[in-house]
């Protein structure tokens, strides 16, 4: 079975050894590494990686605009942000852009394993403690619009549940889950997941 191939981009080097070093002995490939934004979306081209793990403060060109330009070239390109940087603005910012995952640099090496794999799997990875932070700030706004059930499977698809797992929790079948996740977007006017998840977290939908 083919590894999973990671670019890595930190400005610290020794970030960046670190994070191949655990990768590398957890199954996936890593295929290069830089230290700026312009470094990044210059390497990315040739390397063409299924997943970009990045940082946004970055020299040269910030991680933002290094991830615009990347999406811009790579539509379907899956960029990770892993980022010391906590504030909602930078973490609603690049759920807009469309990365898939944002994920704090003070994780365990198991939860950055547990959102590398969800998200290889087609799913999105919030880091939970990110969302506690942004909720707290909050005022918790009515969601009368949605009905229990459907609010269940919200709060699993912001866990970064899969179909199948949130099937498998609320003993429901795939296509039941299907159909709220259809509804849910509906509902939210969000065209896809991620979408769906800044609602959820930017109207106090779910629980951290």
């Amino acid at each position: 079975m083919a590894k999973t191939s990671v670019f890595v981009c930190d400005a610290q080097q020794l970030f960046c050894d670190g994070i191949r070093s655990i990768l590398s002995e957890n199954g996936y490939a890593i295929v290069g590494d830089a230290l700026t934004g312009k470094d990044l979306v210059k390497k990315v081209q040739k390397a063409q990686p299924e997943i970009i793990l990045m940082d946004v403060t970055l020299p040269e060109l910030n991680g933002y605009e290094a991830a615009k330009q990347i999406l811009a070239l790579f539509p379907h390109q899956i960029i990770v942000v892993i980022s010391e940087r906590d504030d909602e603005k930078i973490y609603t910012d690049c759920m807009t852009l469309g990365v898939r995952g944002y994920i704090l640099k003070n994780a365990t090496k198991n939860e950055l394993l547990l959102a590398l794999q969800k998200i290889t799997n087609g799913d999105i990875y919030f880091s939970q403690s990110l969302l506690l932070k942004i909720i707290k700030t909050k005022n918790t706004l009515k969601s009368s619009r949605l009905s229990i059930r459907e609010k269940e499977v919200l709060q699993l698809i912001c866990n970064g549940d899969s179909n199948n797992e949130i099937s498998e929790k609320l003993h429901i079948s795939p296509r039941t889950v299907e159909r709220h996740r259809a509804n849910l977007l509906r509902k939210t006017d969000s065209s896809n997941s991620i979408k769906l998840a800044m609602h959820a977290v930017q109207h106090g939908l779910i629980e951290v």
